[in-house]
């Protein structure tokens, strides 16, 4: 049985899709589990940040004008009372082009219980093979490949 922190970020995690074609990241669902002033990165090191609810809100829009088929399944997750762990295998189509890819993405929980902090570790090379983008356009691996996610 899941700790509560752990529960707060896998409820969070299945709002993002099922891996059907027809079905949508529940914004509200993602949304309810992220304090006001949360700070998301994308990818570790060098990717983007998207500070604040609202930003994040956008993000999560922006991404769902190009990506489907969202499916986050949980390998592994371990915790503390502030700070939970996942290892995942995701998996989505990203204008049309399947990418799955594993991570590991780490969740900082501020004293409400909400997440205040996201990282995720991914290797953008592997993504940016799989969109059909040459490793030496992008610098070599784990770069911080835009447009990976």
């Amino acid at each position: 049985m899941a700790l509560p922190q752990e529960q707060l970020v896998l409820d969070m995690l299945a709002a993002w899709g099922d891996g059907s074609p027809g079905c949508r990241p529940d914004i509200e669902r993602i949304m309810a589990a992220f304090a006001e002033q949360v700070v998301w990165q994308l990818w570790v090191p060098g990717g983007p940040v998207i500070r604040g609810r609202a930003a994040l809100r956008q993000e999560i829009e922006r991404q769902m004008s190009y990506v489907t088929h969202n499916l986050c399944t949980t390998r592994q997750i371990v915790s503390s009372a502030r700070v939970v762990m996942t290892e995942r295998d995701d998996y989505c189509v990203n204008n049309g082009v399947p990418m799955p890819h594993s991570m590991v993405a780490v969740y900082e929980l501020d004293e409400q219980g909400l997440i205040c902090a996201w990282r995720e570790y991914l290797d953008t090379a592997d993504l940016a093979r799989k969109k059909g983008v040459a490793l030496a356009e992008v610098g070599g691996p784990n770069t911080g490949v835009t447009g990976a996610n």
